[in-house]
């Protein structure tokens, strides 16, 4: 065969080779890069290899139904690279992922964004793309793993694949992450490190020296460093990461851009287009002689042969399951389908009506703990955690219990002090499906949590948080440990629903909304300090899902309306009772939940905010999202920067947060007026 015969002809005549497939994936990412002008061409181009093996030879997926249930699952944590999996999609065979949609990346209304979106493309694990969070969520995935398979057997028997970056593995949240899996020996969990050496700034040297194989290991992971262009090493590596007792880490070295004769190695592979003349470099250099966005139907159909694998194990799948015991099988389907469990309103109406009679002081902490009693046991998806705060969260499930190193029989997680890795492994347990885990620790602390908080909500994942010690309330601690700002902090994230019950009966409406809820993560802000009751009939609805309720209303036309969130609420209602003793007519609305309260119709939040002259909004906590119920000109009862250490009575004293205050602020008002 002469050297003038085109490559294409030659590659009729021979079997699709490893570096044709991989090649394949190479010139998607670099073409789709390319025409979009901008995009990170260097990881794909690199991991190639990597993942030519995980999805031609390994990988457990059917492109036919992206959400099967028992499917591995696949993380791309360096989700700059998005081009990777979005060229895997569409080669192994999802059939929405066509050439056009890789055409459009990084184009409005495409299924290929900028960095990966879960629910927005078919085939998608989570949002990736803030780094370290990929890896960390995927603890969590693999943990629900572990735990639904000791709850219902083989039908759940599947690995979690992480593809992580230099980047991710230099972020701190990746040792809190790595040190809980290591921990709970989660040896379903496998992290393929691109180790290219390369960062946005130039070599990785410049910033860093740690050596990520010791780094490992010290956290009870197997880890290893193998050719990351070599097929059988890389296959080799996994085949023994998927036999191991403990999670693995196979570190593949790779060069970045690999390919592109003048920039592969190099930081200017990294994160923009190569260029016209660079990417003919590269196709000369890879032998790939295709116009943009074409793959040889050889290649093509080599591709979606390796995809037809995981139709095979699914089909099996199935038949395990029918073969399944019909009420386990009920309950595993129930779960992994979303559905509430149909004992949930009934055990919250009979708790309401109790609640009715109870004119116990409780902090909403230990309501929660108590609400917890009575939801865990019909809620059997529900599963709790704390970060080292146990005692103080009150939040473990009862007569469960904890899961620990190799046994995953229990519903209560040990975190550690580790409040943002917690965080990300809750909202990786809930991707994963079949579960409703929520985590604990300080109000104060959710600074440390806030990125995986936020991705919760971009995510549209229903990840639940308990956060206790939720203002000055807490006392003596001082103002290290006492949320001001952070009440406001969270509302401004969208579809995170912050809820800060007054008394038992909201909490239990809480708890009740947030298990609901399973689209927008939720927050409980919750008191160290008693409160009083605040309900004192038993109402059949959910009030506290309209955000906002006339708690106590006046006589007659209201002079003063009095808006509070949870243990300000009782204030405001002593300041009601002090103002009708002086014949002045005041309302009392709760306000648990400023974020579901902004959902409502404008007639209901017209009708709820009223016209009342004087609009009083009382919260130990600043002011700042108030102003869309009281106006510009509404009094505020709160804090006005840090707190200070003392008894929690006297700092609501020190700081003006008391019915003396806030009727000094009133009469001043009205006299004005």
């Amino acid at each position: 065969m002469s050297n003038s015969t085109p490559p294409a002809q030659i590659a009729q005549n021979q079997p699709v080779t490893h570096d044709q497939m991989a090649n394949a994936i190479r010139a998607l990412a670099m073409d789709g890069v390319e025409k979009a002008k901008s995009g990170h061409p260097g990881l794909p181009m690199g991991a190639a290899d990597v993942a030519t093996v995980l999805f031609g030879k390994v990988l457990k997926f059917d492109p036919a139904d992206p959400h099967w249930p028992d499917r591995d699952r696949f993380v791309l944590s360096a989700g700059h690279g998005s081009m990777l999996i979005y060229s895997l999609l569409h080669l192994i065979g999802v059939k929405s992922m066509t050439i056009d949609q890789l055409k459009h990346f990084r184009q409005l209304g495409s299924l290929t964004p900028g960095h990966p979106e879960v629910h927005h493309t078919p085939g998608i694990e989570m949002t990736t793309g803030p780094l370290g969070q990929g890896i960390s969520t995927a603890v969590g995935m693999a943990l629900a793993e572990r735990m639904l398979a000791a709850e219902f057997g083989d039908i759940v028997n599947h690995n979690t694949y992480v593809l992580a970056s230099d980047g991710d593995l230099m972020e701190g949240i990746s040792q809190e992450a790595i040190a809980i899996a290591g921990h709970l020996k989660l040896n379903r969990l496998i992290v393929l490190f691109d180790d290219n050496g390369i960062s946005i700034d130039g070599p990785l040297s410049i910033a860093d020296s740690v050596d990520q194989i010791m780094r490992f290991k010290a956290c009870g992971w197997n880890a290893s460093r193998i050719d990351g262009h070599d097929p059988k090493a890389i296959l080799r590596a996994i085949r023994k990461a998927q036999a191991s007792d403990r999670p693995t880490l196979i570190a593949c070295k790779t060069t970045i851009g690999f390919g592109a004769p003048k920039r592969q190695g190099t930081a200017k592979a990294h994160g923009e287009a190569l260029g016209a003349e660079e990417i003919a470099g590269a196709r000369k250099a890879l032998n790939w002689p295709y116009a943009p966005f074409e793959i040889p139907e050889k290649i093509l159909k080599a591709w979606r042969r390796a995809g037809t694998r995981g139709k095979r194990e699914h089909k099996a799948w199935k038949g395990r399951l029918a073969a399944m015991d019909a009420a386990k099988r009920s309950e595993f389907e129930r779960r992994t389908a979303g559905k509430m469990p149909t004992a949930l309103q009934e055990v919250v109406t009979s708790a309401k009506q109790k609640l009715a009679n109870d004119r116990t002081e409780i902090a909403t902490r230990k309501a929660s703990e108590a609400a917890l009693r009575i939801l865990a046991p019909a809620v059997p998806e529900l599963i709790t955690g704390s970060a080292d705060l146990t005692g103080s969260n009150n939040n473990k499930v009862e007569a469960t219990p904890a899961i620990s190193p190799g046994h995953y029989h229990g519903r209560f997680v040990h975190w550690g002090i580790r409040e943002h890795g917690m965080a990300a492994a809750v909202n990786g347990m809930n991707l994963h499906g079949g579960l409703i885990a929520s985590g604990a620790t300080f109000l104060v602390f959710a600074d440390y949590c806030r990125p995986a908080l936020r991705l919760s909500a971009l995510m549209d994942v229903g990840s639940i948080q308990v956060f206790t010690h939720d203002s000055i309330g807490l006392g003596e601690d001082g103002p290290t440990h006492q949320p001001v700002e952070h009440l406001a902090s969270l509302r401004a994230i969208p579809n995170l629903l912050l809820m800060r019950p007054a008394d038992q009966t909201e909490t239990m409406e809480c708890w009740q909304l947030a298990l609901e809820s399973r689209k927008s993560p939720s927050i409980l802000a919750l008191t160290r300090q008693n409160l009083p009751a605040v309900r004192h009939t038993y109402v059949a609805e959910n009030l506290c899902a309209r955000g906002a309720y006339e708690l106590v209303p006046c006589e007659g036309k209201a002079q003063v309306s009095l808006f509070a969130s949870g243990s300000e609420v009782s204030l405001a209602i002593d300041v009601q009772k002090k103002l009708a003793a002086e014949g002045i007519a005041a309302r009392v609305v709760s306000v648990p939940c400023l974020d579901l309260f902004e959902q409502q119709s404008q007639t209901y939040r017209k009708a709820t905010i009223g016209n009342a002259p004087v609009k009083m909004a009382i919260e130990a906590a600043l002011r700042l999202g108030w102003d869309s119920i009281i106006g510009d000109d509404g009094l505020f009862i709160g804090m006005k920067g840090f707190g200070a250490s003392g008894p929690y009575k006297e700092l609501y004293a020190h700081f003006g947060i008391t019915a003396e205050a806030a009727l000094s602020a009133i009469h001043h008002r009205m006299k004005v007026k």
